[in-house]
């Protein structure tokens, strides 16, 4: 009886870490495509970053308005 309860438990606990982990990766992606869509790059504003040229390339180009 205690074998199959604790056969039941570690169960459990493999099914909730399973699905924590399945969580933070669509977390992680509804974030990117929130951020992606107001128009803010990956790596949060390229101060001369490695990747710079992969996530500032795509990121619409902020267009100087000069009031005379």
């Amino acid at each position: 009886m205690a074998n199959l309860l604790m056969s039941a438990a570690g169960t459990a606990v493999t099914v909730v870490i399973g699905v924590a982990a399945a969580a933070l990766v669509v977390g992680t992606v509804i974030v990117h495509f929130v951020r992606k869509k107001q128009g803010k790059g990956g790596c949060g504003g390229c101060a001369g970053c490695s990747g710079c040229s992969a996530c500032c390339s795509s990121r619409p180009k902020k267009k100087n308005k000069e009031k005379k």
